[in-house]
């Protein structure tokens, strides 16, 4: 493809990247697509992912009795994301985040479905129930299980579009360039008209891991147009910090990292520097149920553990949580109740029969029998026992604690720790007073109310929430511990794009030429999520943006 008549030049070859390429190649448009990793990296983040897609009144709903709408749908996204007032209106700050919300949300009821199916896309059929919430019907949280684990998990939502990318690419309307890092934004008259950008050394790194940034060499690209697709910041832990909301507390001095090192947000500062505007980027989406990967691809390799709703949540210290900051019900909520008391870490503790029914692991890796779509080896999961990247957590990291007694966990969490943090008398009152509610049949516990709902729904009864017995019950020992740690993830806020994803000044008018896709843009207009995300809505965020402003450029 000849640099000189390219339509088109899409930086960052990962999920809304290759979405937004598509759409423009099927319409006939050339286009460049640059990629700072190697060609392994292909697909980015999302690869990595649970797969798990944010959708409404869908047919794998309607068949476990789940009643949903866009109403609904976009109600719970409303009280999560706690917009600025007039915002309703097209007034304040989040009024394009809102604009593009009420966009994701009709998709989600909509089209979204039918369009990867018609790609190839399917779904276990039993969806999930992420982000519960708690609070009042205004407040925060899902309503109803929305979380739709893909058939493939990440790789099943990557796969489609990179053949899409391939079949351009031997059409001659796409050209893939791995080893490019973008260092400037060429600027002609006030517009954006192409990119500068180092050619890094040749490497031969798997997958997501630390590649080299020697410079081999320099080239300038011009097109019509330059989208940004380059995520967020979340490996760049002093910025991360930097824009942590004072009024939220402290980070700890040692965080868990959910994304690849390439997640660095460089271009967000390069395309800042050319006078685009960032908004909402104190926003943030980071988890407190991290654990240390015993194998590690990237640095400081986290996997998030995706509880059921039993376990005890304590503070370091040994304090339960306040209600509703329960495993699975608000991620952000109980993150911010960490950092808000400075501590390092905090603790679910359970039992092994728990943890075989309720423990999760998110990312593709973790998840072998959906990722490789093992039917046999996913009948496994209704059966006794942990599944097996579960069980490996279990016998291989340090942060699993397990013992007999009450006094005995206390006395293996301190030690994990270093310091006499848990009180062992404390501790066995916590567990007695849990279990006293339990074994009444009924109870005030508002944590064991909520799990007794929970098993009101088949997916959570079959397969995520155990049966409610003291945690002290012999035969469903011994008693467990995790330590848990900051997994840094998801950046909210972003470039502030308008309702088409073209990129904007400070003063609110269009920077010319210059336009921004997934995480980059916030999932739409410099902040769609608001305060709080829903989950599920930020691989629907790069499907939905990609395919918006890839549109958008081919009209």
């Amino acid at each position: 493809m000849n640099d000189t008549e390219v339509d088109v030049i899409v930086v960052g070859a990962g999920l809304s990247g290759l979405v937004t390429a598509g759409e423009l190649t099927a319409a006939g448009k050339r286009v460049i697509l640059l990629d700072q990793e190697p060609r392994a990296s292909l697909g980015g983040q999302a690869f990595w992912s649970f797969g798990g897609l944010f959708l409404v009144d869908s047919p794998e709903q309607r068949r476990l009795g789940v009643h949903d709408s866009a109403d609904l749908a976009f109600s719970d996204w409303l009280g999560s994301a706690q917009f600025e007032p007039g915002a309703e209106r097209g007034e304040g700050p989040d009024r394009l985040g809102y604009a593009w919300a009420r966009g994701f949300v009709d998709f989600a009821a909509g089209g979204m479905r039918s369009w990867l199916h018609g790609k190839g896309v399917r779904w276990f059929p039993l969806v999930q129930w992420a982000e519960r919430g708690g609070y009042l019907a205004d407040g925060h949280g899902n309503s109803v299980p929305r979380f739709h684990v893909t058939w493939g998990t990440g790789p099943g939502i990557v796969e489609p579009f990179v053949a899409t990318a391939l079949d351009a690419a031997r059409g001659g309307l796409l050209d893939v360039r791995f080893r490019h890092r973008v260092t400037d934004l060429v600027m002609t008259d006030g517009r954006v008209t192409g990119v500068r950008a180092e050619v890094l050394a040749a490497d031969d790194a798997e997958r997501g891991a630390p590649s080299s940034r020697d410079v081999v060499g320099e080239v300038e690209l011009a097109a019509g147009a330059v989208v940004i697709a380059s995520g967020g910041i979340g490996a760049n832990h002093d910025l991360v910090r930097a824009r942590w909301p004072r009024e939220a507390g402290t980070l700890p001095p040692r965080m868990l990292q959910g994304v690849p090192d390439s997640t660095d947000g460089l271009l967000l500062e390069v395309a800042r520097d050319s006078g685009a505007a960032m908004v909402h980027e104190d926003r943030m989406w980071h988890y407190p149920e991290g654990i240390a990967n015993h194998s590690p691809v990237w640095t400081q390799h986290g996997i998030r553990i995706l509880p059921g709703p039993s376990s005890l949540w304590l503070d370091a210290d040994g304090r339960r949580f306040p209600q509703p900051l329960y495993p699975g019900f608000d991620a952000l909520g109980s993150l911010q109740h960490v950092t808000r008391q400075g501590d390092t870490h905090s603790w679910f503790v359970l039992n092994r029969r728990i943890m075989e029914t309720e423990f999760a692991l998110s990312g593709s890796e973790q998840n072998p029998d959906l990722t490789g779509k093992d039917v046999r080896l996913l009948t496994r999961r209704v059966l006794p026992g942990a599944v097996g990247p579960v069980a490996a957590f279990a016998e291989k990291s340090p942060e699993f604690v397990f013992a007999a007694t009450p006094a005995d966990l206390a006395a293996g969490m301190n030690a994990l720790v270093g310091e006499r943090r848990i009180d062992a008398g404390e501790l066995a009152r916590t567990i007695a007073l849990r279990d006293a509610q339990v074994t009444s049949g009924l109870g005030k516990d508002h944590q064991v109310v909520a799990t007794a709902m929970a098993r009101r729904f088949t997916v959570d009864r079959l397969i995520r929430v155990a049966p409610p017995r003291p945690l002290t019950e012999p035969k469903d020992g011994p008693l467990l511990a995790v330590r848990l740690s900051v997994l840094t993830r998801k950046t909210l806020g972003g470039l502030h794009t308008d309702a088409v994803g073209r990129v904007l000044r400070p003063d609110g008018e269009v920077l010319d030429g210059l336009w921004a896709v997934g995480e980059a843009s916030g999932f739409g207009g410099g902040g769609v999520h608001g305060h709080r995300a829903l989950e599920g809505t930020f691989l629907g965020g790069c499907l939905f943006t990609g395919r918006t402003v890839g549109r958008a450029l081919a009209r």
